[in-house]
């Protein structure tokens, strides 16, 4: 493959021309040096020579130079890029990107909190129900503040134990009866 013209932007060869180079250096410099105070300066640096390199070498420089940065200098490159209007393609499409992977990831943990705390509720509710039709059919008398008891709750463990005592309690204060 011939070598692009000297003057070639990174996404015009490859990225081999100048500012791969530029993004090289600051790179080499930001590696060996970020973990000190000029750790911040050399990024700030850098980003514009990442931004015109050609998007798989540009995730990588700025993975690299991320990963050798001190945190103090991590959380100042955070800061700088907060509310920054990203004015590249490249970074207008990564931003893009994780805007939608993140919606996914949100709606898809909602949902699935969502289903199972229905789950939850419903298998609560039921518990509840079947109490209840226990003692009825048994014949035990459920008092308003008993059946409000039970109704009210949101332990479905608890529900099933009382369940369980239900089937062969001589009255509804036995089944709430913990002690036995």
């Amino acid at each position: 493959m011939p070598e692009p013209p000297l003057g070639a932007r990174a996404d015009q060869g490859g990225g081999r021309g100048p500012a791969a180079a530029a993004g090289a250096r600051h790179l080499f410099r930001q590696i060996a040096h970020g973990e000190t105070e000029q750790g911040k300066s050399i990024a700030a640096a850098m980003v514009p020579a990442i931004q015109a390199l050609d998007d798989d070498r540009a995730r990588l420089y700025f993975d690299l130079m991320y990963n050798s940065l001190n945190e103090a200098a991590r959380r100042a490159l955070e800061a700088m890029m907060k509310g920054y209007e990203y004015q590249s393609d490249f970074a207008k499409r990564y931003v893009a990107q994780g805007r939608t992977e993140g919606r996914t990831e949100g709606l898809t943990e909602g949902l699935t909190e969502g289903l199972t705390e229905g789950l939850r509720k419903g298998r609560t509710e039921e518990a509840a129900r079947a109490l209840l039709t226990v003692l009825r059919v048994r014949g035990l008398a459920v008092s308003d503040t008993a059946r409000e008891r039970i109704l009210t709750q949101k332990d479905p463990e608890r529900l099933e134990r009382w369940l369980e005592k239900a089937a062969v309690a001589s009255s509804v204060a036995a089944v709430f009866d913990e002690l036995n």
